[in-house]
This record gives structure tokens, C-alpha cells and sequence, in this order.
């Protein structure tokens, strides 16, 4: 079982709150809204999707690299491996 399917309520709430800001947004753009308003929910969002990779790399740390249960140093470094990829792409 994935790690992710113990928090999938909780992840999926903060994916669909990510969804109504940005949907926001293009409703925003349409109606032709000061651009500082707009500006305001993109921060939102950005600190939105901040906070979820947040919970997630949490997440990884304990059930891939921390966590009691990592069966091996093999899977620990696996684990390590995966999350730096991961935080190099977003800090891209």
C-alpha cells in the first residue's frame, strides 16, 4: 500500500481547494478583475501547492527513508534517491 493512500482524504481536499483558486483565477481573467486581485489568488495557489509538496515529502521521508518500517539501507537510499529528484524538479 501506497504511503499517500493513508493521507488520501486529507491530500485529495487540499488538490480540490488548489483547483477552486486557480479555477478562480480563469474566472478572474474572464471577468476582467484588477490585476493585483489576481496576483493575490496566484500567490494563494503557489503557497497552496507549496504547502501539499510539503505534506508529501513528509510523507516520503517517513515511509521511504525514516520510517521503522524501510526494510533495508538499499530501500532507504531508494527512497533518498527519489525524493532528491522530486525537490530538483520543483525547485526548477
Amino acid at each position: 500500500m501506497s504511503h499517500t493512500n493513508q493521507g488520501k482524504t486529507r491530500l485529495l481536499a487540499r488538490v480540490r481547494r488548489i483547483r477552486g483558486q486557480v479555477e478562480a483565477i480563469e474566472r478572474g481573467l474572464n471577468a476582467e478583475k484588477e490585476c493585483a486581485d489576481i496576483l493575490h489568488q496566484v500567490a494563494a495557489v503557489q503557497g497552496a501547492v507549496r504547502g501539499l509538496m510539503t505534506e508529501l515529502i513528509e510523507s516520503h521521508i517517513k515511509g521511504h527513508v525514516a520510517g521503522a518500517e524501510v526494510a533495508s539501507q538499499a530501500d532507504r537510499e531508494q527512497g533518498a534517491s527519489e525524493l532528491i529528484d522530486a525537490i530538483r524538479t520543483y525547485l526548477k
